[in-house]
C-alpha cells in the first residue's frame, strides 16, 4: 500500500503532506526544544534528546503497512509545521485512525489543520477504500476534541483509563469518527467550503 513512498504526497495550495523520513528529525528539533507543551497530551515523551528516536519509531511503522506518518509543510509560510499520521490501518476491516498530530504554535489556529484533515480523509475514503476513519484524543485535550468536532467528527464515547501516560497515571480517551457515507453525503463538501 505504501511500499514506495519516494514520490507519494498529498497536497493542495496550502499544505504538503509527504511521508516522514529519518532525516526529518532536523525539522522537529526546535519544536522539541522551544515548545515542549506540544506533547502535553501525547502518549510519547518527546524531548530534544529523543526527537530522533521519535522520528525513527514513526518511520519504522511504515514497513508493517499499519502506519504512515507524514511531515507537514505549510506552503504559505514556507516552513515545516509538524506531523500527522495514519495508523492502525486495517484494509480488511476498511478502517484506520488519524492521529499523532501536532503543529508548532505559529501554525495552530491558522486553518492548516483543516487542509491536512481534508487531504487525509479524502485519500482514506477515495483511494484506500476506508469505510471508517477514527480519531482518539486525551479527554483533557479539549482543543483537540473541539477541532475534530469542527471537521464533522461524531463523538462515540470515552474509553476510561484507556492508556498509560508517560509521566505516570492513565488517560481517558475520547473516540470520534467519520464514516464513508457521512463523508460522501455532505461532510466532504462542508469541509471544502470551510477551506476557501
Amino acid at each position: 500500500m505504501f511500499t514506495d513512498t519516494a514520490d507519494f504526497a498529498l497536497q493542495d495550495d496550502r499544505v504538503l503532506l509527504r511521508p516522514l523520513q529519518r532525516e526529518d528529525h532536523i525539522h522537529f528539533g526546535e519544536f522539541a526544544r522551544s515548545e515542549p507543551e506540544l506533547w502535553d497530551y501525547s502518549l510519547v515523551a518527546v524531548t530534544p534528546e529523543r526527537i530522533r528516536d521519535y522520528v525513527d519509531e514513526a518511520v519504522d511503522g511504515i514497513s508493517t503497512g499499519r502506519s504512515m506518518p507524514f511531515i507537514v509543510y505549510d506552503k504559505q509560510r514556507k516552513a515545516y509545521a509538524g506531523s500527522t499520521r495514519y495508523y492502525e490501518i486495517d484494509l480488511q476491516a476498511g478502517s484506520l485512525l488519524i492521529g499523532y498530530t501536532w503543529y508548532g504554535r505559529d501554525f495552530q489556529r491558522t486553518g492548516l489543520n483543516r487542509h491536512c484533515k481534508y487531504l487525509l480523509l479524502g485519500y482514506a475514503f477515495g483511494h484506500l477504500g476506508m469505510e471508517r476513519v477514527e480519531f482518539r484524543a486525551d479527554a483533557r485535550n479539549t482543543r483537540s476534541v473541539a477541532a475534530m468536532k469542527a471537521i464533522g467528527c461524531t463523538v462515540e464515547g470515552v474509553l476510561r483509563s484507556h492508556l498509560p501516560l508517560p509521566g505516570g497515571g492513565r488517560r481517558d480517551s475520547v473516540i470520534l469518527s467519520i464514516l464513508k457515507g457521512e463523508w460522501e453525503a455532505g461532510l466532504r463538501i462542508q469541509l471544502e467550503r470551510r477551506l476557501s
